[in-house]
């Protein structure tokens, strides 16, 4: 089960978690989870580059540690990176000790204060300690590019209808996701890009201070 657009009486109750951006312009944060991916990632970074769109980029460490070229042109090219821990925990099934090693074993290849937890799912203890260093990262918008129920336009209707100024869009990087990812990205990139939106990094001088 899951929601497509974050609940407004959400984000008060969870104020430690970072859902959307504050802006006063037309601006969209697109993020991607759990590349880099040789198969996905390259073709993402192509069409955000054709859009001259920026994007934010949560890696899991693994995958870093055996794609670091790809990991490089993301960080290259201008696009934040954030931490996704090492093996793609889930923070529900994780003992504290677990996760925050998992973290910090992924902060050796993915450099920065940014972390959003897998599948959202962190237990409030976990959130408590990576809050010192880092900022957590959540979003307002879930495209369900990962959900084998979702077909790409309606992978692409997720976002367009409920995308505002200031979301965080979630998109995945990862095999699974890549026909749904690749058929809605240049369009909401295309149709946001129309309306005069342009599309930028998470980046911590967007955010509050730690």
């Amino acid at each position: 089960m899951y929601l497509t657009k974050t609940p407004g009486i959400v984000k008060p109750l969870s104020s430690d978690l970072i859902w959307d951006i504050k802006t006063r312009e037309k601006e969209l944060f697109l993020s991607f989870d759990d590349g880099p991916e040789p198969e996905v990632t390259p073709e993402i970074l192509e069409v955000l580059q054709s859009y001259k769109a920026k994007a934010s980029f949560f890696c899991i460490g693994k995958n870093v540690e055996n794609h670091p070229d790809i990991y490089q042109r993301i960080v290259d090219e201008g696009h934040s990176v954030g931490n996704h821990t090492f093996n793609h925990e889930k923070g529900w099934d994780t003992t504290l000790m677990t996760y925050l090693r998992s973290v910090a074993q992924c902060s050796q290849y993915v450099k920065s204060n940014l972390f959003r937890p897998p599948y959202g799912r962190i237990r409030r203890n976990q959130a408590a300690a990576l809050r010192r260093k880092y900022h957590l990262i959540m979003w307002d918008v879930l495209s369900a590019d990962f959900d084998a129920e979702v077909n790409p336009q309606k992978c692409l209707d997720n976002v367009v209808k409920n995308a505002r100024s200031g979301s965080i869009i979630v998109f995945h990087d990862s095999l699974k996701c890549k026909e749904n990812v690749l058929y809605a990205l240049p369009r909401v990139l295309q149709i946001f890009g129309s309306e005069g939106y342009k599309f930028s990094a998470i980046t911590e001088d967007r955010l509050p201070k730690l």
